[in-house]
């Protein structure tokens, strides 16, 4: 039988886990506001490829998910955790060494590391749920996701002041300050206290036997849970990830682009400070729809003018709506199945969300160079309209079966 733990103890855990989130998981601003434009930087010819550097991030994060799951359940949160800061350090010292030799395929393998630590700091949201009360739990995952506000401070400021140190091997010293925030992570993740992960196939405290994961996630909750937070992934990266191509695209200093990024993930991570409240007093699937509307709004925001105005609202308004999205869909996911059935549950639901990603990822670069800003922005109009009615769906079908009860 698993142990549960208190509040105050989940509280804890949860801290820990938000000031590593502000130290390793600066990786994902940095790799994202510099990725295509140290890609363009590095290309001669096809500009097409230049988030490719991107996409090699979120691959790295899509091909991760399943063995960072399998690895914590062998050696437990902490030490897999630990492992996974490593994924920064090295991936942080082959990008940079990339820029010095001008490689770029070699700049998408270092990327390509730094994704596969990435997988394990995806799972910080997941292990604040470790033991703690159910009530508590959308609680402990807001509380990881404010940590990502020190991500959106730390990740752009340091490429600001380090991207000229070896000039002109532009961003080389950014990434060898990664790999310092990647060790320094790693002391912080040595406090961590969860409970140990139990084998699949054992009982817990709250369930029998642990279910097939076939059974788990053709669950019609989860099926939802799923497309409402692929989509609000899928759709906040496709269009970060062309945002500092657009921006510098269109006349505007790197600077604008730099600084946008960092109100973008500032404003995905500081609702957190009362999603976890909202959730509890609207219910998850409102803040899921509230989510996907803003994201919507953003697109409009966008099209509307290619002012810094423009795109510094867009952004905001994308990564409000990312939080509130991608939170409520996690959310959803945690009460679809019991605690001995977490770690292959979460592992597959990080390998579909993450290989959509690094899709949505690569498709950005060559939508932009091929389509237009206008384009890309029209694109998430439908798709945010079909996760809305998907959601509406389960809404109506939970509030039927609420009655016949």
């Amino acid at each position: 039988m698993q142990a549960g733990i208190d509040v105050r103890a989940a509280r804890r855990n949860a801290v820990v886990l938000a000031f590593a989130q502000a130290l390793v998981g600066s990786a994902a601003p940095v790799a994202i506001s510099t990725g295509g434009l140290a890609g363009t930087f590095l290309l001669d010819a096809d500009k097409t490829l230049a988030t490719l550097p991107v996409t090699a991030f979120n691959v790295g994060v899509a091909i991760g998910a399943l063995p960072a799951a399998a690895l914590m359940r062998a050696i437990g949160r902490r030490y897999g955790f630990i492992c996974g800061t490593f994924g920064a350090t090295f991936g942080g010292l082959v990008a940079s060494f990339a820029l010095f030799q001008l490689s770029f395929w070699l700049f998408a393998l270092g990327l390509l590391i730094i994704g596969l630590g990435n997988a394990f700091t995806q799972q910080y949201r997941f292990a604040a749920t470790d033991g703690a009360p159910r009530h508590y739990q959308s609680n402990a995952i807001s509380i990881v996701l404010i940590g990502g506000m020190g991500a959106a401070v730390v990740g752009p400021q340091m490429v600001r002041f380090t991207s000229g140190v070896f000039m002109p091997f532009e961003f080389a010293g950014s990434f060898v300050g990664l790999a310092i925030l990647g060790l320094a992570g790693a002391a912080v993740l040595s406090l961590l206290r969860t409970p140990p992960i139990e084998p699949s196939g054992t009982g817990g405290e709250h369930s029998g036997p642990a279910r097939p994961l076939t059974e788990i996630v053709t669950q019609r909750r989860f099926i939802v849970a799923l497309i409402c937070g692929v989509g609000s992934f899928a759709m906040m990266s496709f269009v970060m990830t062309g945002a500092p191509l657009a921006i510098v695209g269109c006349g505007l200093p790197q600077d604008v682009s730099f600084l946008g990024i960092q109100w973008h993930v500032l404003a995905m991570f500081a609702p957190s400070l009362v999603t976890g409240r909202l959730i509890n007093r609207l219910g998850v699937e409102r803040v899921v729809g509230l989510g996907l509307i803003l994201t919507a709004t953003a697109a409009l925001v966008f099209l509307s003018g290619l002012a810094i105005w423009n795109f510094w609202l867009g952004l905001v308004l994308l990564g409000i709506g990312w939080n509130f999205g991608f939170i409520g869909a996690t959310t959803m996911v945690a009460q679809t199945h019991e605690p001995n059935e977490r770690g292959k549950t979460q592992g597959f639901h990080d390998f579909v969300l993450f290989t959509t990603v690094a899709c949505a990822s690569f498709l950005s670069g060559r939508t932009y160079v091929t389509a237009g800003w206008d384009v890309m922005n029209w694109i998430i109009l439908p798709i945010a309209t079909v996760c809305l009615l998907t959601l509406a769906s389960e809404m109506i079908a939970t509030r039927r079966k609420a009655r016949a009860v």
